[in-house]
């Protein structure tokens, strides 16, 4: 049963979003499109814990929070004092999980990408994963590959919360930042969202993490329970 501020919170979707077209549709990946904390990132931590700092352990909600704030690679630099060389070792572990276990995407998801794609709209993807393994879990789901992928770059400059991802969707799309929204579940696809003028929903549907949740609501554009409600966003209006 919706809770009464989930309703009021709908009711203001639909007062707020009704005229707004939204043409380009731009997604996270991790957490946000696909679940993938509990089967990759956390066990992956904990691999990386248990090889570089034996003896530390943080739960799976500590871990969360840490990727709000400070960042996962400034906690790992600066609470566990990760040398160049643990740096690089995490990175070869974290991408050893990465690649061989594929997260599956959340209920609603695949059916929400489709319908953007055939109704028109653009779908992009800035990510702090793999561009190539976010692009193989769109195809192992059967989904239509996103229009652009904006990934874990060599060049970190450009990464969120760069706004050179966004930029660069809007020049290639020809989309205008009020045709744009950023749907992410961490601070750094905010901060990015904002910089460029572009409205940002927090998604709440992967894990419900009372910080990052009291954050998100108080500074995203929008607070998203549900993915139906991310679907009420784009298709306001549109008969289901």
């Amino acid at each position: 049963m919706q809770s009464k501020q989930h309703r009021r919170f709908l009711g203001q979707i639909d007062g707020r979003m009704n005229m707004m077209k939204i043409k380009c549709l731009v997604l996270d990946h991790d957490d946000t499109t696909v679940n993938s904390t509990p089967c990759i990132h956390y066990p992956a931590f904990v691999k990386i814990l248990e090889e570089l700092r034996p003896g530390k352990m943080y739960s799976q909600e500590e871990f969360l929070t840490a990727n709000l704030t400070p960042g996962l690679g400034a906690f790992y630099i600066n609470e566990l004092g990760f040398t160049a060389e643990e740096m690089a070792r995490e990175q070869e572990i974290w991408r050893s999980y990465v690649a061989s276990v594929i997260p599956p995407f959340f209920p609603g998801m695949p059916e929400l990408i489709r319908r953007q794609r055939e109704s028109g709209g653009f779908v992009c993807v800035v990510s702090h994963s793999f561009p190539e393994y976010i692009r193989r879990d769109y195809q192992t789901a059967g989904i239509p590959e996103p229009d652009l992928v904006f990934g874990w770059d060599t060049d970190r400059s450009k990464c969120k919360p760069s706004p050179y991802p966004l930029e660069e969707i809007m020049r290639r799309t020809g989309c205008s930042p009020d045709e744009l929204i950023m749907v992410d579940d961490l601070k750094a696809g905010l901060d990015m969202a904002h910089s460029c003028g572009v409205k940002f929903a927090a998604c709440g549907w992967g894990y419900n993490n009372p910080e990052i949740r009291s954050f998100m609501v108080k500074n995203a554009d929008y607070y998203l329970e549900q993915v139906t409600d991310l679907e009420r966003i784009l298709f306001s209006g549109e008969q289901s």
